[in-house]
């Protein structure tokens, strides 16, 4: 399957402070919060949504197209996604913006405070999907995460004229937008992803309900952090798929992302829905327990043993003819 990744590609600069935030936060002063939190350890990573999603394809074995804006400063990032089989041919550089930064405090909680400079990303409306297509002999499905919404409005409406599939996966960008660019980006889409709180906020913010909004998509995949993930569409029987306990938690930046490369992977690969979004949670438990969202690597036989121990042997067996 040719994938195409549209969505922010960034550094992230991820902090961890030694407590709670709820603790901090006085419910009657929140008109006037003025917070410095006191961070015991500072990290830069590789990031941003879309890079997230294509690396986790390239660890296992498929080989995604990567499309966005960056700065001149992401040389050494795009050897590294090429390293592990990113094709980033049709990567945009702007020479008068950094990459987009990513700012991130975890607390003890793994509950997350962040800031986001948009910097070169902001250019992703100047980007057309057509000479990606051309390159490519056309494309299978192209994943819109979450960048310029503006940016974002153009992919989808050149994926519709173009009759190409595409995953809606717009997530922290809904904040920023309006009922009718919403509506817009769910209208029509193959597959909508987003986690729970998102979910009830599109819906809050689009005035769809849920079966509304299923009468505009194919597939809604709704990740519910510790307790897995659900996947409902209007002609499918609902699938819950558990997570895959993970060993330790070092930091969850990333993990949805995670979630996102391993399901497209196995869709990919012809698995069901049931089968890919557990090769989804795998790979998220994966990021989970690592620092940064790109720092894990895929030990082949290690992830085949933890995913028949977490889904069975059938799983196990079925993953094992297709991950390379």
């Amino acid at each position: 399957m040719k994938i195409v990744v549209t969505g922010s590609i960034a550094t992230d600069h991820l902090m961890h402070f030694k407590g709670r935030f709820a603790e901090q936060l006085l419910p009657d002063q929140l008109h006037q919060v003025s917070l410095s939190f006191l961070v015991d350890k500072l990290v830069i990573r590789r990031g941003g949504v879309a890079a997230n999603m294509a690396y986790g394809m390239g660890v296992l074995g498929e080989h995604p197209t990567l499309l966005g804006a960056v700065g001149p400063d992401f040389d050494d990032y795009r050897k590294w996604l090429q390293e592990h089989g990113v094709d980033c041919e049709s990567v945009q550089v702007f020479d008068h913006l950094h990459t987009a930064r990513f700012n991130c405090t975890t607390d003890d909680d793994m509950a997350q405070i962040a800031s986001f400079y948009t910097g070169a990303m902001a250019e992703g409306r100047n980007i057309s999907l057509q000479p990606t297509v051309d390159r490519l002999g056309g494309i299978d499905l192209l994943i819109v995460g979450a960048h310029d919404p503006e940016g974002m409005l153009r992919n989808t409406s050149e994926a519709t004229k173009l009759g190409i599939a595409r995953a809606a996966d717009f997530s922290q960008q809904i904040a920023l937008m309006d009922g009718e660019q919403i509506r817009t980006l769910t209208d029509g889409a193959a597959y909508l992803l987003s986690n729970d709180y998102e979910k009830n906020l599109l819906e809050s913010k689009s005035g769809w309900s849920d079966a509304d909004v299923l009468d505009h998509v194919g597939i809604r995949v709704t990740t519910l952090g510790e307790r897995g993930v659900e996947i409902t569409g209007k002609d499918i029987e609902r699938v819950y798929v558990p997570i895959a306990r993970e060993v330790r938690k070092v930091d969850p930046t990333g993990v949805g992302d995670g979630f996102r490369a391993g399901f497209f992977a196995g869709l990919s690969w012809g698995l069901s829905l049931e089968r890919s979004a557990q090769v989804g949670s795998m790979l998220a438990t994966l990021v989970i327990e690592t620092d940064g969202p790109q720092e894990y690597a895929l030990d082949r036989a290690d992830f085949i043993k933890r995913l028949g121990e977490a889904y069975g042997d059938d799983a196990a067996a079925e993953v094992t003819t297709h991950l390379s």
